[in-house]
């Protein structure tokens, strides 16, 4: 166990917070100081369901205040618990860095579409539950979208708005970029299922990604202990940029396009669509994490570089 754990971005207090926000979760703090645990003896010892018990446990996993690992059980695997640090130092405030002062970010909630198009199978989860129906194109229009952590489909998109900040002198952005969360999709899980998924940014395309399949067997680091192994649990975080000199995915050029293509100047907010063409050459589908699954703790984040 580490001694001492500094929260660097005061946006993480809020996790914090509402981990520690509960006698039940402080009960679990104190079990795990003592020894390792696994969900099922945590749940033993406080008298609770283990459904109960993965929950509040995935809550204070998110907050970093506990470390989990799957390892082999007689029968499958278990999810073993321990304390982290003994200590956690809240800033109040951030320190200010030169990056702070070079982007401009947003964190865009993947349940807080504007726009989408889905082709069964398809469907929205939680954290802690489905949202809607599996396979329902009317789960897409539930309100607890919002809360949504995985959200999956064969064919179609989601489309963002990201506010344009202002005042943002057009002329000094360098470039943009969006990353994600994302796998194939296929029911169940196959490794071995490509999928292109393609970015737009303001309706221009800046890349298409060939995803090798649909990633499972093993745990994804944030996924839901009570979303059973034999599905989706995590994606591959791909980065698409563009720039005064073309586009990117990861670094590899995939498109000719440049910033002034995006008219930044004649629109309000910038539009981002992400999914997987009609046309497209393999249509295996779309899985798309949020930062309460898969490996990677962020939704979809918009990056916007400015001139020194």
């Amino acid at each position: 166990m580490e001694s001492k754990i500094y929260i660097a971005n005061v946006n993480e207090i809020a996790d914090v917070a509402r981990a520690l926000d509960s006698e039940l979760r402080r009960k679990i703090i104190s079990l795990l100081e003592q020894r390792r645990l696994n969900i099922n003896q945590i749940a033993e010892e406080l008298g609770i369901p283990q459904s109960t018990c993965a929950v509040n446990v995935q809550i204070l996993e998110k907050a970093r205040l506990i470390h989990t690992e799957q390892i082999a059980a007689v029968k499958g695997a278990q999810k073993m618990c321990s304390l982290k640090y003994d200590e956690v130092v809240l800033p109040l405030r951030n320190a200010p860095t030169l990056e702070d002062e070079r982007f401009i970010s947003t964190e865009m909630p993947i349940g807080l579409y504007t726009d989408f198009k889905a082709s069964p199978p398809c469907g929205l989860l939680s954290d802690t539950s489905i949202i809607g129906y599996y396979d329902s194109i009317d789960s897409f229009l539930n309100p607890k979208r919002a809360s949504a952590g995985l959200i999956w489909f064969t064919r179609g998109y989601l489309e963002y708005r990201f506010p344009k900040d202002s005042p943002l002198d057009i002329s000094k952005i360098v470039s943009i970029t969006v990353s994600a969360e994302v796998c194939s999709e296929f029911p169940g899980f196959k490794t071995n299922w490509p999928s292109e998924i393609t970015l737009w940014i303001n309706d221009v395309e800046i890349g298409t990604w060939l995803s090798p399949g649909d990633m499972g067997g093993e745990y994804g680091r944030l996924t839901p202990a009570w979303w059973d192994l034999q599905n989706t649990q995590y994606g591959f975080l791909k980065s698409w940029k563009i720039t005064r000199e073309g586009c990117y995915i990861d670094g590899v050029r995939s498109g000719d396009a440049v910033l002034n293509d995006l008219n930044i100047s004649q629109l309000d907010l910038f539009k981002v669509k992400i999914g997987v063409k009609d046309t497209a050459e393999y249509q295996g589908g779309m899985n798309l994490f949020g930062r309460t699954f898969g490996n990677y703790e962020q939704d979809i984040l918009f990056k916007v570089e400015m001139e020194e």
